[in-house]
């Protein structure tokens, strides 16, 4: 398969470079500076072991051109992001007719798990793609992958449930990339583990690396009651664990460890939005629509969007202010 990497960020800038350099046929789709950079000089990923550069097409988006048949689309854009994603691909021609929504597979390498259901309206096969990968993106065509001995775990499946040739192909051209990436009928139950885990992104964006215990706790809870009220299934941190093992160890690259998660991230690029509303938010949603209240999740929430919009820096949130929401 081909592959189009929509938003060449973290997580979309280490597979894409990971794909390239195995050999497969890659185009990455980035904006602004960071495009620019690609466009002018590679997207250059920073490993452990050393830099890679990868030079090859790089895109705003679908363009005219017809994509051919054999492509796989790959969404790694932050969930707020996702609309306008997919919007701006759905309608995109495809060699021999039809378009990208009719024909070609999508998957979703994101976080959160709302993705999958506004891919369904548009595209005709999704696939859901749970992401353990610790990478950071914060300067115009640098990607840091920290993820030691292979760059992540990429679990893939079919929405909303089973699997394909379609995910097996893109399986082994990951794993030849040298991703772990394990087929499974029930991705969206890792996806809703990790999303379970995601739920203390916002608390380490507000407050940076040394978060209290006892608040990534209580988001957890909150969650952990409000799919069991929602009756959905989920991975455990022991089932996690024992899968990740040693396959996906975060080192550091050039003596620096990994500065943040993607939310981290979004508020230290100033990047103008961030994706609380689409992780604790979830949990919110469920529970309003499953009589469960989540006011620790909610107040993450506001709390994130206040950053964003206040331009508060990454772990700059004031803590005193924090605990006056949470109560």
């Amino acid at each position: 398969m081909r592959y189009v990497i929509i938003g060449a960020g973290a997580v979309g800038g280490t597979i894409g470079v990971r794909l390239g350099e195995a050999g497969r046929d890659v185009t990455l789709v980035a904006r602004g500076a960071h495009l620019d950079a690609i466009r002018t000089r590679g997207l250059t990923l920073r490993t452990p072991d050393g830099p890679v550069t990868w030079r090859g097409p790089a895109a705003d988006g679908p363009g005219q051109t017809p994509l051919p048949a054999d492509t796989a689309l790959v969404l790694t854009v932050k969930s707020q992001d996702t609309e306008a994603a997919l919007a701006a691909w759905v309608d995109a021609p495809v060699v021999g007719g039809g378009t990208a929504g009719e024909r070609l597979p999508l998957f979703t390498a994101q976080n959160g798990v709302a993705n999958e259901r506004a891919a369904l309206r548009l595209f005709a096969a999704v696939h859901p793609v749970c992401v353990w990968l610790p990478a950071t993106h914060l300067e115009p065509g640098v990607v840091v992958a920290n993820g030691h001995p292979h760059p992540g775990m990429l679990h893939l499946g079919r929405y909303p449930s089973g699997s394909d040739r379609t995910a097996r192909d893109a399986a082994a051209d990951l794993t030849a990339a040298g991703f772990v990436a394990p087929v499974r009928d029930d991705v969206m139950r890792w996806k809703y583990g990790k999303l379970l885990s995601n739920l203390g992104n916002g608390l380490q964006a507000l407050l940076g690396p040394d978060v209290p215990e006892r608040l990534v706790e209580r988001v957890r809870a909150e969650g952990e009651a409000v799919l069991a009220a929602a009756g959905i299934a989920h991975t455990t941190p022991d089932e996690e664990a024992a899968e990740r093992g040693d396959l996906v160890r975060h080192r550091p690259v050039d003596g620096a460890e990994r500065a943040g998660g993607s939310t981290w991230q979004s508020l230290a690029r100033g990047a103008g939005s961030a994706e609380a509303d689409h992780l604790n938010g979830e949990v919110v949603l469920l529970g309003r629509l499953h009589g469960v209240p989540a006011p620790v999740n909610a107040a993450v929430q506001r709390a994130v969007r206040r950053a964003v919009r206040e331009r508060i820096p990454a772990g700059g949130f004031p803590p005193a202010d924090l605990e006056k929401m949470l109560d």
